[in-house]
């Protein structure tokens, strides 16, 4: 099973195609507000680098947030798009899900929680809680304040990853069983163990009627375009 991995939910652009679970290709970016102009170009180079056109693909996965509603729009738009154009199945891999299966890949000795954090302005962050064996919390927006995680950091260590942990480090850090990897970066190669599973249980999305979970509603901002008030 070959499956395209897509992941802007978040600051990173991050793209990866995947075999049977194992990733074989990767391509990522941290340039601010340049996923769509990111996106296709890494696929396409993967693609290339593989030697496979689409036409290969068993599938695609993207990252279903919540998170940054213009990168949610920028790759679920694209993978339903290659999803329509391809006749492939599309799977949807809640973003703070992805980001902790990706950590407990990169740390196979932890045991540990992760609360993934998603920044959501001020002190709001989008968040769940997760252990070796799944979910612990749900998806919640927390206003972070002093306290609010002590039922599960009373339980033993959590570590918080994501642009939303650095902002709340002097909040949660009071904790002694407090941690966090600023050096954790979102990616697509999180999602790749997920879809696979999804795949196997047939749990695809309708590709016309699929939307990205924001949690949020959409609040627009003055616009930065030169010429445009």
């Amino acid at each position: 099973m070959r499956t395209l991995l897509i992941e802007t939910a978040t600051q990173v652009c991050s793209v990866a195609v995947a075999e049977n679970g194992r990733i074989v290709a990767h391509r990522e970016s941290n340039e601010p507000n340049a996923h769509s102009s990111h996106l296709a170009p890494f696929v396409e180079e993967m693609l290339a680098e593989l030697g496979i056109t689409t036409k290969d693909l068993d599938a695609v996965g993207v990252s279903s947030g919540p998170g940054s509603y213009t990168g949610l729009r920028i790759g679920v738009s694209s993978a339903k798009g290659f999803c329509y154009a391809l006749g492939k199945p599309l799977v949807a891999v809640p973003t703070l899900q992805s980001m902790a299966s990706l950590y407990y890949r990169q740390h196979p000795d932890y045991n540990g929680m992760v609360c993934p954090m998603i920044d959501a302005r001020r002190m709001e962050c989008y968040t769940a809680f997760f252990g070796p064996n799944g979910m612990l919390r749900d998806t919640q927006a927390d206003i972070i304040t002093d306290g609010i995680y002590d039922e599960y950091l009373g339980r033993g260590e959590v570590v918080f990853v994501g642009d939303g942990a650095s902002k709340c480090h002097d909040v949660l850090g009071k904790h002694p069983n407090a941690r966090f990897d600023e050096a954790f970066r979102p990616s697509a190669e999180g999602m790749a163990e997920e879809v696979e599973k999804k795949l196997e249980r047939g749990e695809t999305e309708d590709v016309a009627y699929f939307e990205p979970f924001y949690l949020k509603d959409f609040v627009a901002k003055k616009s930065v375009v030169h010429g445009l008030r």
